[in-house]
């Protein structure tokens, strides 16, 4: 069991002053099964609906920005990798694809969105985009690429299970989507050294967010009514993770080495104590996979951005199992 107490004190700024704002909209992203002992350290392998969240942002200049993509039920939209591994813990396509949900919501359509940030590559984040959003450029953090290698088109066979990077992105060759690796200038926020003034305004930083997995990111945009929300992603994977309820769960894999959702758990827990920091200045946090804000509705700024639609959503996904 850990505990906030123990974080040790972590030196921060004051958040950026500006008197503009960007427009967000959240997004279904699809969902899939989990089992709470991969979240949490000495959890049963208890099963649960695992949602997943993504995100649209609108600028007033006419930037119009996706965080993330989600996942889908169409195995040709990933790796063998995915497909073997992945697809047996079903996952489920959003009750709308993605392109749709912000065509209907906001008005764009998907040749109107320009850019595509991945919090980072893994599968229920990550997928080309090519047919999505076909004028877009797709953006990583620094060391991504580095930490992918050339991806699953530098296997052959069986090998090719063994490779979860696309390379579809990766490949130095044979890569097919349009993206560049993020270069900053790098400045502070808040309790974070490294984070990108995306937009020029200081209504958008894309902050480098150890831990999770090279080139890890998250991001915190300012909302009508000068509120932050942080698109915290996979930085953390509940919130009894966040509140120090829980520890990070790890296991032994079949070679004998460790497994954790996390390359870095040290850097992880340094970055959710950055979390942290920020919540208590009071930032709203929306983890990709949390859910707890929709069931108690205690934070009356990202329910502001819950539609019925969405509500319907999780509340019909909670039925077939809840994380414990």
């Amino acid at each position: 069991m850990c505990s906030e107490a123990s974080v040790p004190l972590i030196m921060s700024s004051p958040l950026p002053q500006t008197d503009s704002h960007v427009e967000l909209t959240l997004l279904a992203g699809g969902s899939f099964t989990a089992t709470a002992n991969f979240l949490h350290a000495g959890a049963a392998a208890t099963p649960f609906t695992m949602f997943n969240w993504a995100f649209h942002i609108s600028h007033p200049s006419g930037r119009q920005i996706v965080w993330d993509v989600g996942n889908t039920s169409n195995p040709d939209d990933y790796t063998p990798w995915v497909r073997q591994h992945m697809f047996p813990l079903g996952p489920f396509a959003p009750p709308e694809p993605i392109e749709q949900q912000i065509k209907r919501r906001t008005g764009v359509p998907p040749e109107g969105v320009d850019t595509v940030i991945f919090s980072h590559a893994h599968w229920d984040h990550c997928r080309p985009i090519r047919a999505l959003f076909p004028r877009a450029t797709g953006y990583f953090g620094p060391g991504t690429a580095e930490f992918c290698g050339a991806g699953h088109f530098s296997a052959t066979g069986e090998e090719l299970a063994d490779v979860p990077w696309d390379g579809n992105f990766f490949h130095p060759e044979h890569r097919t989507e349009s993206w560049e690796a993020l270069r900053g200038p790098w400045k502070r926020f808040g309790p974070f050294e490294r984070a990108m003034d995306f937009l020029g305004d200081g209504t958008m930083w894309v902050i480098q967010a150890p831990g999770h997995m090279g080139g890890n990111l998250a991001c915190a945009v300012r909302i009508e009514g000068g509120e932050w929300v942080l698109l915290a992603s996979d930085c953390c994977h509940s919130r009894g993770l966040l509140e120090g309820k829980y520890d990070i769960a790890t296991w032994c894999n079949p070679d004998g080495s460790q497994g954790a959702l996390h390359v870095d758990i040290p850097a992880a827990k340094d970055t959710m104590a950055k979390l942290r920091v920020l919540r208590g200045m009071g930032v709203h946090l929306a983890l990709a996979h949390d859910v707890s804000w929709v069931e108690e509705g205690t934070d009356p700024v990202l329910m502001g951005l819950l539609d019925q639609d969405l509500k319907e959503w999780v509340e019909e996904g909670l039925k077939t199992g809840r994380l414990p």
